[in-house]
């Protein structure tokens, strides 16, 4: 079995490491935060990847309640959206899902969901995983200079296709296949009509219809 260890924050993985890490009972875990309205094959694409290439114990999915971005987004019900991530990642063992920033409410800002998973969780090592386009933000994060200096935590930067995909802030970057739609994209195809399929896993597809989410 693969063993992994810390990467430094300067190298590119491209393919699956084999580092010895300090302590075995140390629990590598990535998180993948997002609205997921709706989880889509390219989020699933993208934690698959980041799991194999970081040798991770799993990668949670962790929804937002309400996204403190500028540009605000407007989600459905929080439980359908945890619905339908629970039907897209079951078949995945390394999958899995964290609640914490549904079950505090208010704005989601990644440095208080750091501090209380850290401090509820002291032989984890966390991977949070951001694109490329969300790397060029991070000047604006709140309080982005102490959440880097957190200990067990690290940013995995996945370059995207139009972002600068550099910082000076510490970013372990992979690079995955690009895939080119958005939850976006996939709200305007089900409201104009059009075919998702292929685009969500069946059972997602499923829901959406069966619900009758993003048709207006």
């Amino acid at each position: 079995m693969q063993q992994c260890g810390i990467l430094t924050n300067t190298e590119t993985v491209t393919e699956p490491q084999a580092k010895l890490i300090h302590s075995q009972q140390r629990q590598r875990v990535g998180l993948y935060g997002g609205t997921f309205n709706p989880i889509h094959n390219a989020h699933l694409l993208v934690a698959d990847q980041v799991q194999s290439l970081l040798c991770l114990n799993r990668v949670d999915f962790m929804p937002d309640f309400i996204p403190p971005h500028i540009d605000k987004k407007r989600a459905i019900d929080a439980q359908k959206r945890v619905e339908m991530l629970k039907l897209a990642i079951e078949s995945n063992p390394h999958f899995g899902i964290e609640l914490t920033e549904l079950e505090r409410g208010g704005v989601s800002y990644t440095y208080d969901t750091m501090k209380h998973l850290l401090d509820k969780n002291p032989l984890m090592e966390y991977y949070f995983i951001i694109g490329g386009d969300m790397v060029d933000y991070l000047p604006k994060w709140y309080r982005i200079n102490d959440l880097v200096k957190l200990p067990r935590f690290h940013f995995v930067g996945v370059r995207r296709q139009g972002a600068k995909n550099e910082t000076n802030y510490p970013v372990i970057w992979v690079d995955v296949p690009t895939v080119a739609f958005s939850s976006t994209d996939i709200r305007h195809r089900v409201s104009t009509g059009q075919s998702i399929k292929y685009m969500v896993p069946p059972k997602v597809e499923q829901f959406i219809k069966e619900h009758r989410l993003y048709y207006e």
